[in-house]
């Protein structure tokens, strides 16, 4: 038996709305059609919601196996369900790292026991991400590595990320990048400008990312290498990579929701839950990253969320980790402030969280069309609640968002035709 959503919202490809049935049977959208017959069908009355492709973040933090305190597979899973994604990317800077065949083959059988949604796991580049000896990269391409990143540091010798390069071009991987100088980060805790000069902080220099890009495309370039840029943060950051891919380098970028939607001046003192890496910058930052995601510099959004206990985040703002949680609020957050004021498209937007990054990593997810894999998210964008981290899923509660009115939310979850997650009021 399979499931028909009757009534529904979609969003055609000229980006306007349409009330449409969706079937699905055997994991796939068999028909999209105006009426659809329903019988031998469970049906889902989706009257008043949006139908949306199932989201995609290539950027996640689930801390197991090492920081369970902070989040699980199954907690961080269920978050991602919560905030209407599908799938998502493990990043690998847990202990231990999933740097060898063995690691990664737990860590797949650990996703396959405990995951509420398709969870994509990194390999490291390095063992222990050390940046001192290459992991190998077949071996872990074998066992189900999606990628390869470091994410956590930044790979300082441009030797060993050449050589890094080099490899995953051989094997066709990607090499996903944090880019961080460490000669440059100079202990700092937030962004070097008015912030850290007023409350006597140590700085985070722009350049401190930056340079790290410049370095890494000419590097990708020499290794014939598809490079990706986590997190990018800086207006120099986003001058390097159009300028890299007007040169034809094979090069790719993601942002963060908190960067398009804060910058330092929205720090309101020294709160511990505005302390990420890369920190907030300044306004034209974060303006150079809007304008970035608008004309296609940066390819899509990705929450980096990355949770962390509350006794962790009550220390102070130099010594608080950094990192916040981002999963079960990045739809209604940036559907309110983008899309509702005009700055984004609705189609802009699901576009950036759904079939951006999905080409940008030849998946085959983030569609909705007959014949797809029914990976669905249903969304209420006109359910108007606050942000309360005492209802998240995830472990950690550290946001920056706390109190923030909202539309937009999603209400129901499918992967592959299952429904995963349903807030309540939804009927089926």
């Amino acid at each position: 038996m399979g499931i028909v959503i009757k009534n529904g919202q979609l969003l055609t490809k000229e980006g306007t709305l349409k009330k449409a049935d969706i079937k699905v049977e055997n994991n796939r959208v068999i028909e999209i059609n105006r009426q659809i017959e329903a019988a031998n069908h469970k049906v889902l009355d989706a009257t008043g919601l949006l139908v949306a492709p199932g989201f995609i973040d290539l950027h996640v933090h689930l801390r197991e196996p090492g920081g369970e305190k902070k989040e699980t597979i199954e907690t961080g899973t269920l978050a991602a369900a919560k905030g209407g994604f599908t799938t998502i990317a493990a990043m690998p800077n847990t202990r231990p790292v999933p740097d060898t065949k063995e690691q990664m083959e737990w860590l797949k059988r650990r996703i396959d026991e405990t995951a509420h949604v398709r969870v994509l796991p990194y390999g490291s580049i390095t063992i222990r991400e050390l940046g001192q000896e290459l992991t190998d990269f077949e071996a872990l391409k074998i066992a189900g590595a999606f990628a390869f990143t470091d994410d956590g540091v930044g790979v300082q010798s441009a030797a060993m990320m050449l050589k890094a390069m080099k490899k995953a071009a051989e094997v066709n991987m990607p090499i996903v990048a944090h880019c961080e100088e460490k000669t440059l980060i100079n202990k700092g805790c937030v962004h070097e400008g008015e912030f850290s000069k007023k409350h006597g902080l140590k700085g985070i220099p722009s350049v401190c990312e930056s340079v790290h890009i410049a370095r890494d495309v000419l590097l990708a370039e020499a290794a014939n290498c598809h490079y990706h840029v986590c997190h990018i943060s800086t207006k120099e950051s986003v001058r390097v990579v159009r300028d890299a891919k007007r040169a034809g380098i094979k090069v790719t970028a993601e942002v963060t929701p908190h960067h398009l939607l804060l910058c330092e001046e929205d720090i309101p003192g020294l709160e511990p839950n505005f302390k990420m890496n890369p920190p907030l910058r300044g306004k034209e930052d974060q303006e150079a990253l809007i304008n970035g995601l608008l004309d296609g510099t940066i390819d899509f959004i990705a929450t980096d969320h990355a949770p962390h206990t509350a006794e962790e985040k009550a220390e102070n703002m130099q010594l608080a980790p950094f990192g916040i949680v981002g999963l079960e609020t990045a739809f209604p957050l940036l559907y309110t402030h983008f899309v509702q004021k005009g700055i984004l498209t609705l189609k802009q937007l699901i576009d950036f969280l759904t079939i951006k990054p999905a080409e940008a990593f030849n998946l085959p997810f983030g569609k909705l069309e007959e014949g797809s894999i029914a990976d669905l998210t249903l969304i209420d964008l006109e359910l108007e609640k606050e942000i309360n981290p005492n209802e998240f899923a995830s472990k950690g509660k550290n946001t920056p968002f706390t109190g923030w009115k909202c539309k937009g939310w999603p209400v129901a979850t499918f992967i592959e035709g299952k429904l995963v997650w349903q807030k309540r009021s939804v009927k089926a």
